[in-house]
C-alpha cells in the first residue's frame, strides 16, 4: 500500500484531539464549527468579518445596512412594536419577532447567542428558543459596567484611576467640601455609574456648571469625582480566558469632535497605528491591562472586554478611564488589525472560551507576538452623527460601499463591498450606512461609520484635513425633508454600537 494511504487515518487521529494546541488548531475549529452562533444587535458592525473565521456564524439585525446585499445578514420585516429606547430592546424585539424564530428554527442545531448588550429579559427569551448566550450573566456584566466598581476592581487590580473620590453629592458646597477632603481641587470631571458617549460625564469648575447638571448629579447615588487632567482617551481591547488574558493594541479614540458628534465627551471613532503612542507607554497599558484583566476572572467575569485609558500629556502617565465588559464600537478595529488576520481575531478566543472546547495556550508568547508593532497596521473609524440641531426626514443617505475622494475634494460612491480591507488606498474609503431612506434626522443620530486607511487625526490628535473633507463629503451625500409639523425629541437618541 502506498505510503501516502496512511494519511487519512493519521489526520482522523489528529482531528479528534480532544485539546486545541495552537492558533492553527483554534481556526481550523472554527473553520468546521456545526453549531449556528448569532450575533443579534441593531447592525453587525461590532463582529464585522467574523463570519468569514466562524462556519455557520450569522447577523440577526433590525437595520439592514447593506440593502440585502449581504449572504449573513438577516433582517426580519419590521413589525409594530414599542418605541425603543436601548439596544437590549432591540435584541428583545428581534427575540420575538416570528421571522427571527423561524429562522433560528429553521437553520436547527443548538443556536449560541451573542450581543453587544442585553438583560435578564433577553436571557430569559433566549432560553425560551433553546440558546446559550456567550457571555457572562447580565447581572455581573451590569456590576462591572458600573463605573464606580470599575474603580474598586483596578484599586484592587494595581491598576490606578484618575485621583478621585466616590461620594454621593447632596448639593455644590458639599461636592467642595468633598474634594477639599480628597485633596483633588475644584476643576472637576464627574460620572454616575452607567452612561456613555459624553451622556453621564460633567464637567465642572464652577457653581455655574454644576447647576446645569446637578438634575443628573443629585440622587443618583455614588458618583465618580476626579481631577481632571489634560490627557488624551485611548482604547484597548482583551479577552480573559482560562489560559490568562490575550491583550489587543492599544488604539486612540476620536472624542467630542463637533464634526462628528454633539456631545461633548463623546466617542466618535477610533485609530489603531503602531506609532500612536510611544513604546513605553503602549508597553504600561498591555500590562495594566493583563492585570485587570486577570482581577475580572477573579471577580467570575470571562470574555472580551475593553479598558479606556487617559494619558497624562505632560507626564505620560496612564490611568483607569472605564470598563466595558462587551465588545464595543473598537471591536472591529481590534478584529480587523495585521494581527488578527496573521493569527486570529480577539473575538475568536471569546467564542472559545464559551465553547468548552479544551485548549491550551501560550498567551505570553501571544500577547508578546501581538505586541510586536510589524503586527499593526494603521486604520481608522469615524462615526458620523447629525450634528445640527435639527429634526427632518432623511429622504436620500449613502450607500455601503466603497468611496473615493476625488482630486476636487468630493466624495463619490465607487462600488459595494462589504469588506473593509477593499479599501485600496488613503482616497478610498468603506462606509457602512446606519441612516436609512424615511428614518427621522435629529441631532446625535447616527449616519454611518466610515473606514479609511492612515490617520485621521493628527500629530496633535486633532482632526486633520483630509478626514474633514471626508466627513463633509459624506454627509453632503444625505437629503432630507422637513418634517409635516416640527417637533422636538426631548431626550438624545441611546448609541447603537
Amino acid at each position: 500500500m502506498p505510503k501516502w494511504q496512511n494519511k487519512p487515518t493519521e489526520r482522523t487521529d489528529h482531528m479528534t484531539t480532544t485539546v486545541l494546541k495552537n492558533i492553527s488548531e483554534i481556526r481550523r475549529y472554527f473553520h468546521r464549527n456545526e453549531d449556528p452562533v448569532y450575533f443579534i444587535s441593531a447592525t453587525n458592525f461590532n463582529l464585522l468579518g467574523l463570519d468569514e473565521w466562524v462556519k455557520n456564524f450569522k447577523y440577526i439585525c433590525y437595520i439592514d445596512c447593506y440593502g440585502g446585499k449581504h449572504p449573513n445578514v438577516f433582517c426580519p420585516s419590521e413589525q409594530p412594536h414599542a418605541e425603543f429606547q436601548s439596544i437590549e430592546d432591540i435584541n428583545n424585539y428581534l427575540l420575538q419577532h416570528k421571522e427571527v424564530i423561524d429562522f433560528i428554527k429553521r437553520r436547527g442545531g443548538k443556536p449560541k447567542f451573542v450581543f453587544l448588550m442585553f438583560d435578564a429579559e433577553t436571557e430569559r427569551l433566549s432560553k425560551e428558543l433553546g440558546a446559550d448566550v456567550w457571555f457572562p450573566k447580565a447581572k455581573l456584566r451590569t456590576k462591572m459596567d458600573n463605573k464606580i466598581e470599575t474603580v474598586r476592581i483596578g484599586n484592587k487590580a494595581g491598576v490606578p484611576s484618575v485621583p478621585n473620590v466616590l461620594a454621593e453629592v447632596k448639593s455644590y458646597d458639599d461636592l467642595k467640601k468633598t474634594c477639599e477632603k480628597a485633596g483633588i481641587g475644584h476643576d472637576l470631571v464627574l460620572q454616575s455609574a452607567f452612561g456613555d458617549s459624553g451622556h453621564t460625564t460633567f464637567f465642572i469648575k464652577s457653581e455655574a456648571d454644576f447647576r446645569r447638571h446637578e438634575h443628573e448629579i443629585i440622587g443618583e447615588g455614588e458618583i465618580k469625582i476626579m481631577k481632571r487632567i489634560d490627557c488624551r482617551g485611548s482604547a484597548i481591547e482583551a479577552c480573559a480566558t482560562k489560559e490568562g488574558t490575550i491583550v489587543g493594541p492599544l488604539m486612540t479614540e476620536l472624542v467630542g469632535f463637533k464634526e462628528l458628534t454633539p456631545y461633548r465627551g463623546g466617542w466618535c471613532g477610533n485609530e489603531i497605528l503602531s506609532t500612536a503612542f510611544p513604546p513605553k507607554v503602549r508597553q504600561k497599558a498591555r500590562e495594566l491591562t493583563f492585570k485587570f484583566g486577570e482581577q475580572l476572572r477573579k471577580e467570575g467575569y470571562r470574555g472580551y472586554f475593553e479598558l479606556d485609558f487617559l494619558i497624562d500629556k505632560k507626564t505620560g502617565d496612564l490611568w483607569l478611564g472605564e470598563l466595558n465588559p462587551r465588545i464595543t464600537g473598537a471591536s472591529s478595529m481590534t478584529n480587523h488589525a495585521a494581527f488578527a488576520h496573521a493569527d486570529a481575531p480577539l473575538f475568536l478566543f471569546h467564542l472559545l472560551e464559551f465553547s468548552k472546547k479544551k485548549f491550551a495556550l501560550d498567551t505570553t508568547e501571544l500577547n508578546d507576538r501581538w505586541a510586536d508593532p510589524s503586527m499593526i497596521d494603521s486604520w481608522s473609524q469615524m462615526v458620523i452623527k447629525h450634528t445640527d440641531d435639527s429634526v427632518d426626514i432623511c429622504t436620500e443617505a449613502p450607500e455601503t460601499g466603497i468611496y473615493k475622494m476625488l482630486e476636487d475634494g468630493r466624495v463619490v460612491y465607487d462600488r459595494f463591498d462589504y469588506h473593509r480591507r477593499a479599501v485600496e488606498s488613503e482616497n478610498e474609503a468603506f462606509f457602512l450606512r446606519i441612516l436609512q431612506p424615511g428614518d427621522y434626522r435629529y441631532e446625535g443620530a447616527d449616519i454611518g461609520i466610515l473606514v479609511t486607511r492612515g490617520r485621521s487625526m493628527t500629530k496633535s490628535f486633532q482632526l486633520n484635513e483630509r478626514a474633514k473633507k471626508w466627513i463633509h463629503g459624506i454627509k453632503q451625500t444625505v437629503t432630507a425633508k422637513p418634517l409635516p409639523t416640527a417637533t422636538a425629541f426631548a431626550d438624545p437618541a441611546f448609541k447603537i454600537l
